[in-house]
């Protein structure tokens, strides 16, 4: 199950099936950082560290998985240790030390750190649902998702892809749902929001287990304050924080919704982990469809 959406349209279709796709992965497989290397990026199994194959076809989507491995080496650690490679030049050699010899320093002793720098990995997961025309990565951040769509797009060659955006004011339809206490068919409003100031962007509000409905919320929007986060449930299965670039965060699927996944105790691991999959893949399309009819209908050709 995700736990985040950052959501991509594609365009022109995706004709590549499960082994079209790993061959083409091949070619940029994940691989271990190097001595001097401070960060690398890479395909791994979607299916976990003792299998081999780079996608995964299930309910007709297309389950990847980008390994990020980086070298903790912090800027602070790097600069002390300048800093102290200076002043013992300074004190035994009573001069100064000027910008391009700290410089050269500085590349010096990062040579003779990072090979004993620690190393921490992260699994970035994504699917292609080509019926429905998405790209989805489980990340909270554009930077994560821009790396994996960057290193798909090299693999393949090409990828006509485009982040979902919206044709219409996300914040003040948002701000109308809260202020008149009704969302669209399938929606419903939960206790959490974001406001913001449009021309302030330190004027911001955050609201957890909050009544969205109390005079206090009424007062934020009509001083002004725009909703750019709110939490939601779709259709009583999936809750999550819908933001004001229709990112989804937050995921959190109905127990119901969990237990039909893992009816049939008699599967494999495998087997229960494709059940999860078919079932998140199945609710993620129905909503974007309706995010997609709500917020950017000519996307849909509306």
């Amino acid at each position: 199950m995700f736990r985040n959406a950052k959501v991509f349209r594609l365009e022109g279709g995706f004709a590549l099936d499960q082994l079209q796709l790993h061959e083409q992965l091949g070619a940029r497989a994940f691989r271990p950082c190097g001595p001097l290397e401070t960060a690398t990026l890479g395909w791994a199994s979607p299916l976990g560290p003792n299998a081999e194959t780079l996608a995964h076809q299930v309910g007709g989507c297309l389950l990847i998985a980008a390994r990020r491995q980086e070298r903790l080496l912090p800027a602070s650690v790097v600069a002390e240790a300048v800093a102290e490679k200076v002043a013992e030049i300074e004190q035994s050699e009573s001069r100064d030390v000027g910008r391009r010899e700290r410089s050269r320093l500085r590349e010096e002793l990062l040579t003779e750190m990072l090979p004993r720098a620690f190393t921490r990995s992260r699994l970035l997961r994504a699917y292609v649902d080509p019926s429905a025309g998405w790209l989805v990565v489980d990340a909270s951040s554009d930077k994560l998702a821009e790396e994996l769509v960057s290193l798909l797009r090299e693999s393949l060659g090409s990828l006509p892809v485009k982040p979902l955006r919206a044709t219409t004011a996300v914040d003040e339809r948002l701000s109308a749902w809260v202020a008149s206490d009704a969302a669209p068919s399938g929606f419903d409003i939960e206790d959490q929001c974001e406001l913001r100031d449009p021309g302030d962007s330190r004027g911001v509000v955050r609201c957890r287990g909050q009544d969205l409905t109390s005079p206090e919320i009424k007062a934020h929007l009509d001083s002004g304050k725009r909703v750019v986060a709110l939490g939601l449930t779709w259709n009583e299965r999936l809750s999550l924080v819908l933001g004001e670039d229709l990112s989804l965060k937050r995921l959190r699927f109905s127990d119901e919704l969990v237990e039909e996944a893992l009816a049939d105790e008699s599967e494999d691991e495998q087997a229960r982990q494709d059940a999860e999959f078919i079932i998140m893949s199945a609710e993620l399309r129905t909503l974007l469809t309706a995010l997609s009819t709500e917020f950017a209908p000519t996307q849909d050709g509306a």
